[in-house]
Parts: C-alpha cells; sequence; structure tokens
C-alpha cells in the first residue's frame, strides 16, 4: 500500500543524520541504526523535518518516533499518514503526546513511561571507582547466564559484543555485573547504554556504578554523546546514573500495537 499525504520513504543517510543530528541525546538510537550494522534492517520515513523509524530486527518490530515540543505535531502528521502501512502488531516507542495519532487504527496497550538520559557531567566519573574488563563472544555463554538470573527478558543482541563495548566484573572467577551498549557509532559520535545489570546475589555494593562508569571511561573518548533510556519508575536506577553525571533530556512511551483491521 503506497503512503499516504505528506509522507514519503527516506532513503538517504546523509540526509537522515542531518535531520536526526540536530538532537543527538534524543535520537542517539536513530543515528546508531544509520551505520551498516544495523541499516539493512530499518525502514525510513519523512514528512518536512520529521523521521520516524521502522526497525525489523526484532520481534515484532517496534517504531520510533521522537521530536521536541515544537516538532511533534508535523510528527503526528507523520504518524498518521504512516498508519494505514504498518505492521499489524509492532512496539512502538513515541515522544507525549503522539500515540493519539496512530490509535485511530491500532488498538493500544498501557503505556511505560521511559526517561532518556545524557551524560553531561563528565566530571562526576572521576568520583567513581571504575571496575571492568571488556567481554568478547567467548563470553556469551556466561553472558546469556547472567541476563537470565538477572535481567530476564531484556532485549540483547550478541552481535553488539563485537563491538568490544560490553564490561563485565567477576567475583571468584563469575561475572556478576555487566553494562554494555545497544547502540555504537563512532561515526555519528553516539553511544547508547544497555542491557546494564548486576547478578541480584552482589546488588548494593555498588557494582552497577563501576561496571558503568569504567564503559563511559571508553566511550567518551570516542564519542560525542554517551546517552541510555530507563524506566521512569526504576528510582535506583535513575539515581544511580545521575550520581555518574546523567542529567534527563526527554520522556517517551513504550506502547504495543495492535491493528484493527485484518
Amino acid at each position: 500500500m503506497p503512503l499516504s499525504g505528506l509522507a514519503r520513504a527516506e532513503h538517504d543517510r546523509g540526509l537522515l543524520g542531518r535531520l536526526l543530528g540536530r538532537d543527538p541525546a534524543l535520537h542517539a538510537y536513530e543515528l546508531g541504526d544509520l551505520d551498516d550494522f544495523f541499516w539493512p534492517y530499518t525502514s525510513w520515513f519523512r514528512r518536512g523535518g520529521q523521521v520516524a523509524l521502522l526497525y525489523h530486527g526484532a520481534v515484532p518490530p517496534t517504531l520510533l518516533a521522537f521530536a521536541g515540543a515544537g516538532g511533534r505535531a508535523e510528527l503526528a502528521g507523520l504518524l498518521a499518514d504512516l498508519t494505514p502501512v504498518l505492521p499489524a502488531r509492532l512496539h512502538a516507542h513515541l515522544s507525549p503526546g503522539l500515540v493519539g495519532a496512530v490509535a485511530g487504527g491500532f488498538d493500544v496497550g498501557a503505556g511505560v513511561g521511559h526517561v532518556k538520559m545524557a551524560l553531561t557531567d563528565r566530571a562526576r566519573l572521576a568520583g567513581v571507582v571504575a571496575e571492568g574488563r571488556a567481554l568478547s563472544a567467548a563470553d556469551l555463554p556466561e553472558l546469556r547466564g547472567l541476563y537470565a538470573a538477572a535481567y530476564p527478558g531484556n532485549w540483547f543482541d550478541a552481535r553488539m559484543l563485537d563491538t568490544g563495548r560490553y564490561v563485565g566484573v567477576r567475583r571468584g572467577g563469575a561475572l556478576v555485573a555487566v553494562a554494555g551498549v545497544h547502540v555504537y557509532s563512532p561515526t555519528w559520535g553516539v553511544a547508547a547504554l544497555g542491557n546494564v545489570t548486576t547478578h541480584p546475589g552482589f546488588r548494593r555494593r555498588g557494582l552497577g556504578a563501576a561496571v558503568v562508569a569504567a564503559l563511559c571511561g571508553r566511550l567518551v573518548g570516542e564519542v560525542e554523546h554517551v546517552t541510555l533510556n530507563v524506566r521512569g519508575d526504576n528510582v535506583a536506577a535513575l539515581r544511580l546514573y545521575r550520581g555518574l553525571g546523567f542529567t534527563a533530556v526527554a520522556e517517551y512511551g513504550e506502547y504495543t500495537l495492535t491493528a484493527r483491521w485484518g
């Protein structure tokens, strides 16, 4: 089905990078998906200066649509235009006020509020004793075991280990804490932390802060913007990241959309 209204499919990576690069902290995930690593799993759409991304590398696919307050009316128009051509079931990550643009064609599951954060005070990292060594594909079985015990249901792409930007802490030879990346793009100057967890038996010992600080210590010399997403109700994680120098830059909701047709 062709796109309706003013929406168009967009294939120009340079143009997408310029549009998204106006606010790298807000659009870190999309900027990272411009890399060859993720590009084959993406479909991009544009209306004027606003961009939406449909990422096919997860099941179900995920729609990302973020804008500051001044751009949300145009982005809502883009989402309305896209509604007839979107998959019958998908996840959607949307800036405040945008879910109504797709509600006409989809049943919308209860949203989960999230916060986008960016590392804005790098001096705070110096106040944390960093600890952690880089993980590799050889650590994958143990890493999966840690996630099963400490972070079940997390989204983890094992290919990201190849970036060398997963860091782990061991105790007694066992992997007990890890911090990694969902996005790592020196080309576009962004990284997004992800898959950060500590084994339940080793929490409240400062290992989370130590391993995140170790990873950030690597990233700050490689990219300009270090970011992350965190649930808005995860008080402990918000406190940890603020203590490491991260600041909230935006809020958004995560929804499950199920089409009413077909």
